[in-house]
């Protein structure tokens, strides 16, 4: 096992943006994007990182955008390190197997959601009000309960703190009711197509969003795709509505924090080796059942 990538460093290129997980260069009309080993929770980005982390959701997004490319054009042009220009292509240890280099975008500022299943913010407030994001659901659900039909919730991007939900509306009032509509029908056929594919390997995809922007007058597909970190997947093995489910991501940091005495307004403490370990084993999990391939 590799150690874990905290961050690219190249004294002559500095990067446009670092995320909580991702450094992104632009490159002109190009941006490359490379998914770090960083992982966050609760907002905070842990001082520890997770190996390979980086390499299994860029792996997993290039399966993705081949998987469901006749359903709409996505930005990527290329994951191969050797048409990476330079000195990208020169630091393998750093860009190579977690890096895309991807036509720019004018970006949405919105998140467009797809739930199929009633969890996380929608199911909190669907117990409120009987609604998620303004749409009215059938009384009598339960946490984890599988909606007749997938739902587009869209959600704002927030620089700080959790993303806001918003209503399919007021998401056509913030870009245009034409592209709204677009990316909210793009969004649920990607999701059913996802869905299905994945029930097939025994897995439940609960949730995702996605990121779309626009590339030459056309709705693109942006940024990553179906991972762990984008996606709430779920072992159809142990699935039981009526409670929470066990999930493909990072649930064992949470956890594990949670059991601290972090007080979440402070750098976290790193993870120790164990966490670390068994965090990495769910993202392996994931994208070898996803997937079907076993490379790492």
């Amino acid at each position: 096992m590799s150690a874990a990538l905290l961050e690219t460093n190249i004294p002559e290129v500095k990067p446009l943006a670092r995320g909580k997980v991702r450094d992104i260069y632009d490159l002109d009309d190009r941006l490359l994007i490379v998914a770090t080993d960083r992982i966050s929770a609760f907002d905070w980005i842990n001082p520890s990182g997770i190996p390979d982390k980086g390499k299994l959701l860029t792996q997993m997004s290039l399966y993705w955008f081949e998987s469901i490319a006749d359903l709409v054009p996505n930005h990527l042009i290329s994951a191969d390190i050797a048409d990476f220009p330079e000195p990208f292509k020169s630091l393998p240890e750093q860009f190579e197997g977690r890096s895309m280099l991807v036509h720019k975008c004018e970006m949405f500022p919105v998140e467009f959601v797809v739930r199929g299943y009633l969890a996380g913010s929608g199911w909190k407030e669907y117990k409120k009000d009987g609604t998620v994001c303004g749409i009215a659901l059938p009384a009598g659900l339960e946490e984890s309960s599988k909606l007749d039909t997938p739902i587009y919730t869209p959600a704002t991007k927030e620089t700080d703190g959790h993303d806001i939900n918003i209503s399919p509306e007021r998401a056509g009032e913030i870009i245009g009711t034409d592209w709204n509509d677009a990316a909210s029908v793009a969004s649920i056929a990607i999701y059913e197509r996802a869905r299905g594919m994945a029930a097939e390997r025994g897995i439940i995809l609960c949730d995702t969003k996605f990121e779309f922007g626009v590339l030459n007058g056309a709705l693109t597909l942006a940024d990553e795709v179906l991972t762990p970190d984008s996606s709430r997947f779920w072992p159809a093995s142990e699935y039981a509505p009526g409670r929470g489910q066990p999930s493909y991501d990072k649930q064992f940091v949470r956890d594990w924090l949670e059991a601290t005495d972090w007080d979440k307004d402070s750098s976290p403490p790193p993870l120790p080796d164990d966490i670390v370990d068994r965090t990495r084993a769910k993202y392996v999990e994931a994208y070898e059942r996803l997937t079907g391939r076993s490379d790492f």
